[in-house]
């Protein structure tokens, strides 16, 4: 178990924006940062940073928190595995505290999952470069193909040694449980015995963003046909082929600050550029490119630029998969190599200069390539024409920009030799088809929130929660302020009329708030803000400041949520560029004393009402002189709060 004392350096240590910044691409917004959603689909900003709060929020999905919290929900990871990611990352010491056998005992699934795959990188990197059989086959293979000891130790590549199960007896001398050597799909498990997976070939291992051993691919280097040359981990709780890409991790840094990301095939084209310099650039790893994967990249940068080996039935098998790019909102640029060469193969041949120059000079744009490749088939062929000018015009419906599109139809229609209105009305009957269906699914999700609101009515329970919630956030953002409060007291003229006097007092939010819910004693209805407000309280008390931070890190992971919710829902403001389209939200800072007092005026209002219904059917069902004063006092308090509020009773 992590020290207290460790947890709280690591939390004062880690920079919020720096380490989200490695998952997903922000871009300065005022003090803040902002970048796309890494937990849903969309192409505008949803997702906020606060460097000042160090917190987070997405306000797409309603996730948020603390660093730690971005950890766990994006990379799955569990409190300690954020907790020493960061302690890693920042070189920071971490003093463990004694565990409990309960403790000890507690074994989670995934994480031996991991171990596992952790275990076997680094046994089948060992195997490579220190035995017999590793150097003569898999590390020779390496260095033939111009990898170095830098680039081999940095992709921590890897050899299963050629025997049956050498790396299943090793893991299970180690103490790994048979069930995870067989979930990761490391060993094979069947009723006469156990076997490696992946014996005599080289291997690549496949990292997650944040660089978790997921899975591995595995090359064999012998001249059997009736072995699959390359061999992908299977899918397990750990490893979806369908959402990795291989490399990502490596090159996630350069994909950010270059703002475009390579596309290639193979585990070796990735490897070759990056040693040649050209870091940006990741793999599909042989499967169709997904949704997931152009999700994983569009975090990053919203600019990918395909790298094609030249071979014309690859390149068209491909398009389906740039299309789904343009579908996602990307830029796409294409880069052909010349005859016979492939990404791995250019870069072993070719200097760093030569390299760069080549992906500067040759990039197309996609349409453009598209149009040209497809046009050399149709050999005027008028129905081929037809058909080209069809799957053209499907693929610029994909894109989002409007103008954009307009663009590319202008393009196509002058390389086709064809007018813009023949393209247009193509596009107008593709773009009817879609939008047929996404009205559709409109209908039903108005349908679906139209039932959702007939069952839920507003009430004063609503109101309450709402009030309560306000109280909550102006105490964690202004509770420190010290402002003048206007106070009414009730005080009789010469005539016997009872009239409202205003009185001017200097006091912090806070203890102003505080007095005042002590003097009606009133409590919160809502379990977790009144929670919140005792331990606000408790430190008021203590340390005669609020600190939010102890909040933001609370140990509840309910509460710590409900902290990030409160503290980021103005920054909605930035994402919305509210000020660009001259919409100017109130600053509450200048009239902070106002919204206090009517919060809590408003919060009295509504226990009054609520007093008052109680007390009617109280009379009701036992009619008594005392509840019927009550009720009556209970009422002239309320006219008092509404003449203080300026309503109409």
């Amino acid at each position: 178990m992590i020290s207290r004392a460790t947890i709280d350096l690591i939390f004062q240590t880690a920079q919020i924006d720096e380490v989200i910044g490695e998952f997903v691409h922000l871009k300065k917004a005022g003090s803040n940062y902002k970048g796309l959603s890494p937990f849903s689909d969309e192409r505008t900003p949803s997702f906020m940073v606060s460097p000042t709060k160090q917190i987070w929020k997405d306000f797409s999905s309603g996730k948020g928190g603390s660093v730690v919290t971005f950890l766990m929900e994006h990379e799955h990871f569990t409190y300690p595995e954020a907790l020493r990611y960061l302690a890693k990352k920042y070189n920071i010491e971490i003093e463990e505290l004694q565990q409990t056998d309960e403790q000890k005992l507690e074994a989670n699934e995934r994480e031996s999952m991991f171990l596992v795959t952790q275990f076997a990188a680094d046994y089948f990197h060992l195997n490579l470069i220190n035995t017999s059989q590793g150097k003569a086959i898999g590390l020779s293979y390496f260095k033939e193909r111009g990898f170095t000891d830098e680039t081999i130790k940095k992709f921590k590549l890897g050899y299963a040694l050629n025997d049956r199960d050498a790396f299943t007896k090793a893991a299970l001398n180690k103490g790994f449980q048979i069930d995870y050597l067989a979930k990761t799909g490391l060993t094979i498990v069947n009723e006469q015995s156990d076997f490696d997976r992946f014996k005599g070939r080289v291997l690549f291992p496949i990292l997650s963003m944040s660089g978790r051993v997921l899975g591995f691919g595995g090359r064999i280097l012998t001249s059997d046909k009736n072995v699959a040359k390359y061999l992908n981990s299977p899918e397990s709780d750990i490893y979806h082929k369908g959402k990795v890409l291989y490399g990502l991790f490596e090159a996630k840094q350069a994909i950010a600050k270059a703002d475009n990301c390579y596309l290639v095939e193979g585990y070796t084209d990735v490897i070759s550029l990056h040693q040649n310099g050209i870091e940006n650039v990741v793999a599909s790893s042989g499967t169709a490119l997904t949704p997931d994967q152009i999700r994983l990249i569009s975090r990053l940068t919203k600019n990918i630029t395909v790298l094609y080996d030249g071979d014309a039935p690859g390149i068209k098998a491909s398009f389906r998969g740039v299309d789904l790019i343009l579908a996602e909102g990307l830029n796409v640029k294409v880069l052909t190599f010349p005859d016979g060469d492939d990404p791995d193969s250019f870069a072993r041949k070719s200097s760093q200069a030569e390299i760069k120059e080549f992906l500067e000079t040759q990039v197309k744009d996609f349409i453009t390539f598209k149009v040209s490749l497809l046009l050399e088939e149709t050999k005027n062929d008028p129905i081929k024409k037809a058909g080209l000018i069809r799957e053209i015009v499907l693929s610029i419906s994909k894109i989002p920009d409007l103008i954009q599109r307009e663009i590319y139809l202008q393009e196509c229609a002058r390389l086709m030799n064809i007018s813009e209105s023949v393209l247009f009305n193509e596009l107008a009957q593709h773009l009817k088809k879609s939008n047929t269906q996404t009205i559709q699914q409109l209908q039903q999700i108005q349908k679906e929130a139209f039932q959702v609101v007939k069952t839920e009515a507003p009430s004063d329970i609503n109101t309450l929660f709402v009030l309560e919630k306000a109280i909550i956030k102006i105490l964690l953002l202004y509770g420190n302020n010290e402002v003048e409060f206007v106070d009414f007291v009730a005080n009789t003229n010469a005539d016997g009329l009872e009239l409202m006097e205003e009185q001017i007092i200097v006091n912090t939010v806070a203890k102003e708030i505080y007095l005042q819910l002590q003097e009606d004693e009133i409590e919160f209805s809502n379990e977790l803000f009144k929670t919140i407000y005792f331990d606000i309280i408790h430190q008021l008390n203590q340390d005669e400041k609020i600190n939010i931070d102890a909040f933001v890190t609370h140990k509840s992971p309910d509460i710590a949520q409900v902290i990030t919710d409160i503290l980021m829902e103005d920054e909605k403001y930035l994402i919305s560029n509210w000020e660009l389209k001259k919409i100017y939200p109130p600053k509450i800072a200048d009239k902070l004393s106002q919204w206090v007092t009517d919060t809590i005026l408003n919060l009295r209002r509504i226990l009054i009402l609520q007093k008052i219904e109680a007390l009617k059917k109280e009379v009701q069902e036992s009619p008594q002189l005392q509840l019927l004063e009550q009720v009556q006092n209970y009422i002239h308090l309320k006219k008092l709060l509404c003449e203080k509020l300026k309503r109409v009773v």
